[in-house]
């Protein structure tokens, strides 16, 4: 099976510019770069030893974050004011 050699990954990639555009490339680039840093991140906690359950400032992050849903039965504190 012959490999592939620099003047037919050099199409490749022009074929590949064409098709995408630089913009949505260089978007998908730092998505998977940011990706593969918090997949790091991840594994190298497990590997520390680090507990399976979110440290304090992630779960704090978690429920300000917007759109975050309420757990059924808690009470926030616009409805504690509200009594």
């Amino acid at each position: 099976m012959p490999t592939l050699g620099p003047m037919q990954l050099l199409i490749v990639a022009g074929v590949i510019i064409l098709l995408f555009g630089t913009k949505k490339l260089a978007g998908l680039g730092k998505s998977a770069g940011r990706s593969l840093r918090e997949f790091k991140e991840e594994t190298r906690g497990l590997t520390d030893g680090e507990s399976d359950e979110p440290a304090a400032s992630d779960v704090s992050r978690a429920s300000d974050a917007p759109g975050a849903v309420d757990q059924p039965g808690a009470s926030s504190a616009s409805d504690r004011e509200e009594s």
